[in-house]
């Protein structure tokens, strides 16, 4: 294997909280919690039901409802668009998350960030420069999977070239490693913390780690091995929920909440305040008891 990718680097003495300030958008606490807006169906998809200016006012009074009950910042996603295209969407998809974009940040003015489905990472980096958004949410940023929709390759490279050809260098890159709902058997040899370590190479800003589809927990043995490979920021992706945010607490430096958040701890449905209030006190309580 490449030594590049089996070195373990571990967290310096010099990364730490100034490290992670510089990764990280100004979130308004530790640890930040952001929670998911996932996006109705966009206008000329198969499960389009909602004018644009319908599912853009949802997605904004979503966002107020997630800032009324204290969450740190947001993001947005098209989930609803099944099914999805690989690796690139059209412009009118672009154009109706960068709508949702503007009204999520002008509604909640809270540190924002975007995933465009499936892939589709270069979309994803322009709706975020349109809309003044702070970070990106990228598949195979670093090395291939198997998804749903075929397979998907790495793209860090022209990524990044783009973002600074665009003028966007504001603008942070969380990679998902491992991602859920696809197959790693191409990459059966590596393991998550040698993963991680290569989007810290290629100079990603944060990576993220999940279970194995929406709602399941991300693996603590995982977590522990990303934790000793690699100096980003790391970011909890699926299956966090007020039950068992302490057992991960420690480990993680930010959480992407979305079922658990949700009435019923279903995604499909609106936030439920009394769900938000009590993952925000639980993280809250948490927080105090940190050395």
């Amino acid at each position: 294997m490449d030594p590049r990718w089996s070195r373990k680097p571990g967290r310096s003495a010099n990364s730490g909280v100034r490290f992670l300030a510089l990764k990280l958008p100004p979130f308004p606490g530790t640890k930040p919690v952001i929670g998911m807006i996932h996006v109705g169906a966009l206008p000329g998809t198969s499960t389009s039901r909602q004018s644009l200016e319908m599912i853009v006012r949802e997605a904004a009074q979503e966002a107020m409802a997630y800032r009324s009950a204290g969450i740190h910042g947001l993001m947005i996603e098209n989930m609803h668009d099944t099914p999805y295209l690989k690796g690139g969407v059209g412009p009118e998809i672009v154009a109706a998350m960068t709508a949702v974009g503007l009204a999520v940040r002008k509604a909640a003015q809270l540190p924002t960030g975007i995933q465009i489905l499936a892939g589709a990472n270069h979309e994803a980096l322009a709706a975020a420069l349109a809309a003044g958004l702070d970070f990106i949410r990228a598949e195979g940023f670093a090395f291939a999977h198997v998804a749903d929709e075929g397979l998907i390759e790495a793209c860090a490279g022209p990524l990044l070239r783009e973002r600074r050809a665009m003028g966007a260098s504001g603008i942070r890159i969380w990679a998902d490693i491992k991602k859920k709902h696809s197959s790693h058997a191409i990459t059966a040899d590596l393991e998550v913390g040698a993963a991680a370590h290569a989007v810290e190479f290629m100079r990603g800003d944060a990576v993220i780690i999940t279970g194995d589809v929406t709602g399941d927990t991300p693996s603590l043995e995982d977590l522990t091995s990303v934790k000793q490979s690699t100096s980003l920021p790391i970011l909890l992706g699926s299956g966090v929920s007020a039950g068992n945010l302490a057992d991960y607490f420690a480990l993680a430096d930010g959480f992407i909440v979305g079922s658990s958040l949700k009435k019923d701890g279903d995604w499909r449905k609106g936030p439920d305040p009394a769900r938000i209030r009590n993952f925000m006190d639980q993280h809250r309580a948490l927080a105090r008891k940190r050395p």
